[in-house]
């Protein structure tokens, strides 16, 4: 009977090891209800705003990086604030402008000059180009037409290759804070006015 009884735990012990056993490696399954569903759907679109935001956002950045900004006035059909592409030209300018008007004077302005971000683009009027042979009017005497740094506003200023609205406003604080330019080389104290600029429009300036 000891035996029999001996026999039988024995056999018991030997199931409940074997299924405890083959139970161990294996991978717990989960049942998948409704529910679950629903928060692994929402969890996926979750993450598929997260990455549509930060692609968005990137793609913002890419499209401020290397845009200038320029207003176009003058002989033009629309008049107004353009941006393009950093390097642009100031003929490509004048086209999203409309293009010149009949009265504009095409010889008095470098159609092929690079634009800066910040700078005005004024297409002068035929009458304006046979007054100045820059084709603009700078405020000076008749026999000169060089801009007098000491008396330009900013908008002449403007007008001078490679000087927009930030350089023209650097050039007329400078001569507040110093009491005027006692040189034309003396530009180049004004930020953002290196050798380079200088060069450009040493012919079109004159001190006073």
């Amino acid at each position: 009977m000891d035996r029999k009884k001996n026999m039988w735990i024995l056999a018991v012990l030997f199931v409940l090891l074997s299924v405890w056993g083959c139970g161990e490696g294996r991978d717990v399954i989960y049942l998948e209800t409704d529910e679950t569903q629903v928060i692994k759907a929402e969890t996926e679109s979750q993450e598929d705003t997260v990455f549509a935001d930060t692609e968005a956002i990137s793609e913002s950045e890419d499209n401020q990086t290397g845009m200038c900004y320029v207003y176009v006035c003058g002989a033009v059909t629309s008049p107004g604030v353009y941006v393009l592409k950093e390097g642009s030209r100031v003929y490509e300018a004048i086209a999203l402008a409309g293009g010149m008007t009949e009265n504009a004077g095409k010889d008095g302005l470098n159609q092929a000059e690079p634009i800066e971000d910040g700078q005005m683009i004024r297409v002068p009027t035929k009458e304006e180009t046979l007054e100045s042979p820059e084709g603009m009017t700078h405020g000076t005497d008749c026999e000169d037409s060089r801009i007098d740094l000491n008396r330009a506003t900013a908008e002449e200023l403007m007008t001078l290759p490679g000087v927009g609205q930030s350089k023209a406003d650097s050039i007329i604080r400078y001569r507040m804070e110093h009491g005027g330019f006692s040189a034309v080389e003396e530009i180049m104290n004004v930020e953002g006015i290196k050798e380079g600029v200088f060069n450009r429009i040493k012919d079109n300036i004159k001190v006073k």
